[in-house]
């Protein structure tokens, strides 16, 4: 081996030589030759057991001299001739070494895998036409390109529990269980509450829950997300939809500051699922079930789907189109000073939307500015204190320094009448920002844009429809200072309006300029009035995002995943 290759391992595979840094898995470096291997048991974030024998490949290593001979002369790469070991190896486990030979699709791997679906078929019930996992499942896929079409075992399966409820939000058909472990491992070592586990053994070995335990893990459903094969689903997806029928997004999650990336899967506008998404930067391969299932009030009866104009006799509100709502806060809005009015926004809107919303604090010349914060406790893992999954943007787009620090100025601004306007963006300020119906009820004008109806709204002037995080496009960056894409999954109810395209039509109607069609306009335009953008194209962005500031968060699961991987035990 040259000086230049002298921290990296040759390795031959499938009749080609790579190199690869030392301390590679055997399956990775196949992976990385371009060669799948294989696996059901094996996951780059858990440690590698080697129990589902998928993964076995041809291995060969340099032979040894016999006493008193010369060792193999290397050709002029440096290579000696291999020696091939008349057993197969498991391939999850194993690390490569110098001169290796690793054969993945030879006459004794595929014989090997052969034997291990088989054996893996032999007690699997026929449940594909009815299983959560069909579409998705590798038992299906594997089988077909690994199978040998049919079976030898004529006895009769063993029978084992099926639709077990071992949580609240998780269940198992243990017939489908191949005994890969990979919940219980995550659960050991991923959840740190390992409340799974095998019982008996040989064909009747089943896995269940310890004895007085269920799984109830606030990351529970991410063992159905691993689990190769139908054995775990998730109650609230559990016959929903066959997943070949729905659309799948790439965004991120909003319900808090870390932003984990997810795969949203919705069809006609509706959202079905909710999947973590592989970031190495951000969640990893995991997200919370509190926040993966905080969906459903996407499509409630609750949702705002036309713009609301108060009756002239105070009491109620009636349905009105774009034009005329705009046009009346237009109107209501040039008869205040700009000390007299307020604008509250959201740290849940994307870096477009306060950008656009600070062109309208400007427009108005509004004395007031802030965001609505949101803390809470942080849980050591993926769950952040910080609450709204934009704040870094809301500082560096909007100015608001503080978020909330000009709320109580706001309230007490209401109530001694200095403040008599106010505009609410993307925010419900009675029940989230300590607002209450008769503070509010002291303004001469109040404007607001929220998905839902709330007692805000009921106290509002004017009441228009906004789109929720699935309903738009946009960038945010999360609390490590990581800026990411969310990108539009659904289309909004009826006339629903993404909040930057209200402030656009707003700021219109009050005589101001228009121009702007997309978000991504409003993102080429970032760059001209914040300088951290400067030079960054939406595009660049991607589907992982770029790191964009500095800042003191860092994300617990990550700082010990990184851990464990310098400890060798996973690949990481």
């Amino acid at each position: 081996m040259s000086e230049e290759k002298s921290d990296l391992i040759d390795v031959q595979i499938n009749g080609e030589w790579h190199s690869f840094p030392k301390g590679t898995r055997m399956i990775e470096a196949c992976r990385l030759a371009g060669f799948e291997v294989p696996h059901y048991c094996y996951h780059p974030k858990l440690t590698s057991p080697g129990n589902c024998r998928m993964c076995l490949v041809e291995m060969g290593m340099p032979p040894r001299p016999r006493p008193g001979e010369d060792p193999p002369e290397p050709d002029e790469d440096g290579h000696v001739p291999i020696s091939w070991i008349p057993r197969p190896a498991i391939a999850c486990a194993n690390t490569i070494a110098p001169n290796m030979g690793i054969r993945t699709e030879s006459e004794m791997t595929e014989e090997c895998r052969e034997g291990v679906m088989e054996l893996l078929l032999a007690n699997h019930p026929l449940d594909c036409p009815i299983c959560d996992q069909a579409g998705e499942c590798s038992l299906q896929e594997f089988s077909v390109e690994h199978g040998n079409g049919q079976s030898r075992f004529r006895e009769q399966k063993v029978k084992k529990p099926k639709n077990v409820d071992i949580g609240p939000r998780i269940r198992l058909d243990d017939e489908r269980c191949i005994m890969c472990s990979r919940c219980i491992r995550f659960m050991d070592e991923i959840a740190d509450d390992p409340v799974l586990g095998f019982t008996d053994r040989g064909s009747h070995t089943t896995l269940t829950v310890h004895p007085g335990h269920e799984l109830s893990n606030n990351y529970s459903l991410n063992t159905a997300d691993i689990c190769p094969v139908g054995a775990l689903t998730s109650n609230d997806f559990r016959f929903q939809m066959r997943v070949w029928f729905m659309k799948e997004t790439h965004t991120i999650d909003t319900n808090c500051a870390t932003g984990c990336n997810v795969t949203v899967f919705s069809r006609e506008d509706k959202i079905y699922r909710v999947i973590p998404r592989r970031n190495d930067d951000v969640n990893s391969d995991w997200m919370p079930d509190s926040h993966r299932l905080n969906i459903h009030w996407i499509d409630s009866e609750a949702r705002l789907t036309d713009p609301l104009i108060r009756d002239e006799d105070g009491k109620n509100h009636r349905v009105a189109n774009w034009a005329e709502a705009l046009q009346r806060s237009a109107e209501a809005l040039r008869d205040f000073d700009g000390g007299e009015i307020a604008v509250i926004a959201s740290a849940r809107m994307t870096n477009e939307e306060l950008l656009i919303t600070k062109r309208l604090v400007k427009q108005l010349n509004a004395g007031h500015v802030d965001v609505v914060p949101r803390v809470g406790e942080p849980d050591g893992y993926l769950i952040s204190a910080d609450r709204n999954p934009n704040t870094n943007g809301a500082k560096l787009v909007l100015g608001v320094e503080d978020p909330g620090a000009s709320l109580d100025q706001i309230k007490d601004g209401i109530a001694q009448g200095r403040i008599k306007a106010l505009i609410c963006l993307q925010e419900n300020l009675v029940d989230d920002a300590g607002f209450s119906a008769e503070n509010l009820g002291k303004l001469d004008f109040l404007l607001t844009s929220y998905p839902l109806a709330n007692p805000t709204a009921e106290a509002a002037d004017i009441v228009l429809p906004g789109a929720c995080w699935a309903e738009k496009s946009g960038t945010m960056i999360n609390g490590t200072g990581r800026l990411q894409r969310l990108n539009k999954c659904i289309d909004g109810p009826g006339q629903t309006r993404e909040s930057w395209e209200i402030v656009r039509d707003l700021i219109q109607a009050l005589g101001g300029g228009n121009g702007i069609y997309s978000a991504t306009e409003l993102f080429a335009q970032l760059g001209d009035e914040v300088s951290e953008f400067e030079g960054i194209t939406f595009g660049q962005i991607g589907d992982l995002g770029i790191p964009l500031i500095e800042t003191d968060e860092t994300i617990p699961l990550l700082e010990r995943e990184a851990e464990r991987k310098a400890q060798g035990l996973i690949v990481g």
